[in-house]
């Protein structure tokens, strides 16, 4: 017998629907921590679906940063108009709008970045360690190393969220997607800075 407390703890914490938290308190023998993986779990089974479906709604979120020295507006889809309504899809997108006025991304995913920008730092790390004595395969890793840093630095779905650095933001939007049950895609974003 699931417990309604643990069932409405668990409701709350994860947004997921009543259903599907009592199957994973029943599964998990009443451990809550072991329900949230179980979720978790099944949440990654429910996106895959839904990842390739299109997005023709959505909304345009802004953040004007308190001094009003930095500004974002970010373009975040879904499928429906109703979920647009949304207070959960609405507070995603204010998230994402901190997380850019605070780290400040170039682009929303990898493909996004141009080779020249990739090969302009290439060289750049190549001549840092041009004189340093170090084999050329040891020098050609930590490049990749410091590219993959970069990138990650640069590209919005790729960095850490700043209120939970375990999560990205790629993970965040799938988590979301779990729990709304729809695509969600960042479209475009502007960061305003005086």
């Amino acid at each position: 017998m699931v417990f309604i407390e643990q069932l409405k703890q668990l409701r709350e914490e994860t947004g997921i629907s009543m259903m599907e938290c009592k199957k994973a308190i029943e599964e998990a023998g009443g451990d809550l921590a072991r329900a949230k993986t179980i979720l978790r779990e099944k949440g990654k089974e429910i996106i895959k679906g839904k990842e390739e479906r299109t997005t023709n709604n959505g909304l345009i979120a802004s953040y004007i940063h308190s001094g009003a020295k930095i500004g974002v507006l970010v373009q975040l889809q879904c499928e429906t108009d109703f979920v647009a309504r949304n207070e959960v899809f609405q507070k995603l997108a204010h998230e994402i709008c901190l997380q850019i006025a605070a780290a400040r991304p170039i682009f929303i995913k990898n493909e996004d970045i141009p080779e020249e920008l990739l090969e302009n730092e290439k060289k750049i790390y190549q001549k840092q360690f041009q004189d340093s004595g170090k084999l050329e395969k040891i020098i050609n890793q930590i490049i990749e190393g410091k590219l993959a840093k970069y990138k990650k630095e640069i590209c919005l779905l790729e960095q850490s969220w700043v209120r939970d650095e375990t999560k990205t933001i790629k993970d965040l939007i799938k988590e979301y997607i779990a729990k709304i049950g729809e695509n969600i895609e960042i479209k475009r974003f502007v960061r305003y800075e005086i």
